[in-house]
């Protein structure tokens, strides 16, 4: 018996803000199902978006809501339920296996000091079957390597039967067949996916929208195609990006003359707003 895909939620934010400066108003409506891929560059605001999201952070102002309904009035357990989060942070504790580290997922739906059951174990079978993970399942934690690391962080998110999963740079310190990997598992995962990236050209055949940060400001969100420009790029990046004849981007550094004239700054009024 397969487990059916869980029901993606749509999520929007309505101007939210963080912190003194941190996060600048960023709004947004995401259709159930689609993969949103936030894109910045260090110290642009994206981990902050994401913490909001998943409810880590309260907003200053504005809103969160997922399904309609903010999600800051929602029953901390419900959020649990409908909202996985895979952070840069692994679990510290080694000793456990891959099974128990995935079984972590169905807390958020047991009872207190009530046991597995019978149905739980079914969906940690099906997440651990879903990432490739059974030949894993009895192996310590501590024994895997980055990729393998990941794909049980991910297969704990699917036994959580959320609506929407959030991902912090999810193909951090992992070469390149496991991040293409992890983000073609996330792809098929059937939930509504909000993820940071640090790598625009993986960005191409893994997410459907862009949300591109600078500085704490939304620059731009939409279809990859609409968003993903030499433009934006340098404006976010700073950084002059060539598109390839195929997908994706060769990056250089700018001349000062070059910076000057083609990459104009936020204007300092809408930093100081």
């Amino acid at each position: 018996m397969s487990c059916p895909p869980p029901a993606a939620a749509r999520l929007a934010l309505e101007a939210v803000t963080w912190g003194n400066g941190i996060l600048h108003p960023v709004s947004l409506d995401l259709a159930p199902g689609r993969v949103l891929g936030v894109l910045g560059a260090n110290g642009a605001g994206k981990s902050t978006l994401l913490r909001l999201i998943y409810r880590f952070h309260k907003p200053q102002a504005g809103r969160v809501l997922l399904d309609g309904q903010n999600i800051r009035a929602m029953p901390a357990r419900r959020v649990a339920q409908r909202v996985a989060a895979v952070l840069q942070e692994q679990p510290t504790d080694f000793a456990l296996s891959v099974a128990e580290i995935v079984a972590l997922g169905r807390a958020p739906h047991r009872r207190a000091l009530a046991g597995l059951s019978a149905q739980d174990w079914h969906i940690i079978d099906h997440a651990l079957e879903r990432l490739e993970l059974h030949d894993f399942a009895q192996r310590p934690f501590g024994t895997l390597s980055g990729g393998e690391r990941q794909r049980v962080m991910v297969a704990r998110a699917l036994a959580q039967e959320p609506g929407l999963i959030v991902l912090d740079e999810p193909t951090n310190h992992l070469d390149i067949r496991h991040q293409l990997e992890v983000l073609r598992l996330v792809r098929g995962l059937g939930a509504t996916v909000v993820a940071s990236l640090h790598d625009l050209n993986l960005v191409h055949g893994f997410a459907d929208d862009l949300l591109i940060l600078a500085d704490g400001h939304p620059l731009a969100f939409g279809p990859v195609e609409a968003v993903l420009t030499p433009e934006l790029i340098a404006r976010a990046f700073r950084v002059v990006a060539t598109p390839r004849e195929s997908a994706g981007f060769d990056f250089a550094l700018p001349t000062e003359a070059h910076f000057q004239a083609t990459m104009p700054t936020i204007p300092e009024r809408e930093k100081s707003s």
